[in-house]
């Protein structure tokens, strides 16, 4: 699904149009990145919660040449899907 099927859904499911579909994903996704940004969880019942965490830095290979590499440690975001969603998702 991109992101224009998402807006299309979001406006029929909802009953407004899509210019107001794609301002409410927008705003959503908008404070979901600010708030991660910020350092905090975003939980949401039913549905999940997107989070940041820390890889530190460690050894790697270059797979073409076999030499030894150093990886910088850096911040990720994740997605922990709640139990309802994985209920449906696996029913």
């Amino acid at each position: 699904m991109t992101k224009a099927d998402l807006i299309k859904k979001i406006s029929e499911a909802a009953g407004i149009n899509a210019t107001e579909a794609k301002k409410a994903l927008e705003a959503t996704t908008d404070s979901i990145k600010q708030a991660l940004v910020a350092g905090d969880k975003v939980q949401l019942i039913g549905f999940g919660t997107f989070s940041v965490t820390e890889r530190p830095a460690r050894e790697g290979k270059n797979p073409r040449t076999g030499e030894p590499l150093h990886i910088d440690a850096k911040k990720v975001a994740k997605f922990k899907a709640g139990a309802e969603f994985e209920n449906q998702i696996n029913a």
